[in-house]
């Protein structure tokens, strides 16, 4: 499945959603010079954001951009704040599901007049159904920024130990590597956060027939795929191989994957970097991904 992160702007502030939208929206407002914008980003993408303004700066002389990074865990609730206390950044990073969410309180600019004058930021360059997600209320209310996937983290040092010699492949290979996880004395050896429908959603996703029904206006949850979908995904629970935890009861994610706490772990790519910096150099071989 993949994940969407949008860019999006404050009601009633110029910026728009892009580098060069947001000097095309200042400069035809007549208000480049001296313009500094606040731009909230999360996680990891935060630090990267923050890289780039200087090279942005450079070619938009008297637009300068502060960059604030936030947790991913705290950022919709810091949104929802700041929105109500007045307080919003001019941009800010979201995922793409929190946008109509935004956009029904009124807090988000639309930015068909700013991509009228930015034909450097074209629909036809975009997939049409990313594009689409950007869209609230019949406004467009963000851009694009990157869509990626969901992987499988797992110890394959921890699997081989416990005799399983390939990554599963299929659920019931996965039924049988976690159970004999188990017998080699792991105690939850999948970690599901509790707070994540991501992985449910994979699973879903999975089975045949479609995730929405009556024109995408409601979940197909009742069909048999969805149903079998969530049937694996709580029968990890129901025989203790995951943890009844939320992301934010684990102290440290990449710590506790290190010491060989659980498995197997469904998140982004972002983390693949994440796991090679904050893994000790003897397990570099000892992990790897499976989509």
């Amino acid at each position: 499945m993949s994940r969407l992160n949008s860019v999006w702007t404050r009601r009633r502030l110029l910026a728009a959603g892009a580098a060069t939208a947001v000097a095309s929206g200042l400069s035809a407002c007549g208000r480049a010079e001296g313009t500094t914008l606040r731009f909230w980003a999360m996680g990891r993408e935060g630090e990267v954001a923050a890289e780039l303004m200087e090279g942005f700066e450079r070619e938009h002389p008297g637009i300068k951009v502060r960059v604030e990074q936030l947790p991913w865990t705290a950022a919709h609730e810091k949104l929802l704040t700041a929105f109500a206390g007045d307080a919003t950044p001019d941009l800010a990073q979201v995922g793409n599901t929190w946008l109509p969410e935004m956009q029904a309180l009124g807090a988000l600019e639309p930015l068909e007049p700013y991509l009228a004058r930015t034909p450097a930021l074209a629909a036809a360059d975009y997939f049409a159904g990313i594009w689409a997600t950007n869209e609230a209320g019949g406004q467009r209310v963000g851009l694009p920024w990157y869509v990626d996937t969901r992987l499988m983290f797992v110890r394959q040092d921890l699997l081989q130990r416990a005799g399983v010699r390939t990554i599963p492949s299929d659920w019931a290979g996965w039924r049988a590597a976690l159970a004999r996880l188990r017998g080699a004395g792991m105690d939850t050896p999948i970690l599901l956060p509790t707070n994540e429908f991501e992985p449910l959603l994979a699973l879903a996703l999975q089975q045949p027939g479609e995730l929405l029904r009556d024109g995408g206006r409601f979940g197909n949850f009742s069909a048999p795929g969805f149903r079998a979908a969530l049937g694996f995904y709580l029968e990890r629970f129901q025989r203790g191989e995951a943890p009844g935890l939320s992301n934010n009861q684990v102290a440290n994610l990449w710590q506790e994957f290190g010491r060989g706490t659980f498995a197997f772990y469904i998140s982004g790519p972002w983390n693949i970097g994440e796991f090679k910096r904050r893994l000790p150099p003897e397990l570099a071989t000892a992990w790897s991904t499976a989509e």
